[in-house]
């Protein structure tokens, strides 16, 4: 059973400052070591659900802020960045039983986190009229190759958004944002859920946890700067809204994903 595993730092447990998640910055070394042992949790709840091959993708920032040095032998990893439409999760394809997702976060627009955001900090992204998240935009994507998403960890608000779309998708919240702050939980309880939810999400037939593909995307993207959107307006089928945005209409979503490849 193969298994793709794409990690976040922003829905980590703790994170609640832009400086916590930046590679080399004085505050980032406690969240590494967080991230990377909520990334081993994930991996061996997979192997106790009967994953036999895991590839993981580091799927933040630099792409290298993950401590491989003690992943198993049947686990490959990704660090830095392909520049290939798929983005958080390259390299998936419709080898894989099913995606996980860990130190995901609210979407950009969200007041549920202090670090919420859509692939950049410069913008926000709305598919048919609803601001989406990461963990939406990477779902469809995986979803383009029939490979459904059995956990995801990360902010209450996010949580509590993955519920209304598919509630078999397993889930944990590591946090709660409040203004620019957050509750967390003990990290010592992220390990022990998520290595337990991850394997009884391993059990959840593909069936229940598919997320059906809408048949038509409008895609905006709503930029800070109205001259940022006016240029990226050029892209080929892109349309400018006044004053901010960039409007783009497709039925196929890997056309979404090689946009915001380009646009964000």
């Amino acid at each position: 059973m193969k298994v793709y595993i794409s990690a976040d730092i922003e829905g980590i447990t703790g994170t609640t400052s832009w400086s916590e998640t930046e590679l080399n910055a004085p505050d980032n070394e406690f969240f590494r070591k967080q991230m990377t042992k909520e990334v081993e949790a994930a991996i061996e709840g997979a192997i106790l659900g009967g994953a036999t091959e895991i590839l993981l993708k580091d799927a933040h920032d630099s792409a290298r802020n993950l401590d491989i040095s003690n992943l198993p032998v049947n686990c490959k990893v990704i660090r830095g960045w392909t520049y290939e439409p798929m983005c958080m999760v390259a390299g998936l394809d419709n080898s894989f039983n099913r995606a996980i997702f860990i130190g995901y976060h609210s979407k950009g627009g969200s007041a549920r986190n202090p670090l919420a955001h859509t692939l950049c900090v410069f913008a926000d992204v709305k598919i048919n009229g609803e601001y989406a998240s990461e963990f939406l935009i990477n779902t469809y994507a995986a979803a383009l190759h029939g490979v459904p998403v059995s956990f995801v960890s990360g902010d209450m608000g996010l949580t509590e958004e993955i519920q209304t779309l598919n509630a078999n998708i397993v889930t944990f919240a590591t946090k709660e944002g409040v203004g620019n702050a957050t509750i967390s939980v003990s990290p010592q309880l992220t390990l022990k859920e998520t290595k337990r939810l991850v394997a009884t999400s391993m059990k959840v037939e593909r069936e229940a946890l598919q997320v059906t593909l809408p048949e038509r995307f409008v895609v905006e993207i709503i930029y800070r700067d109205h001259t940022r959107a006016y240029r990226n307006s050029f892209y080929p089928n892109a349309t400018f809204k006044a004053h901010n945005t960039v409007e783009f209409v497709t039925d196929d979503f890997f056309e979404v994903l090689r946009l915001l490849q380009f646009l964000t």
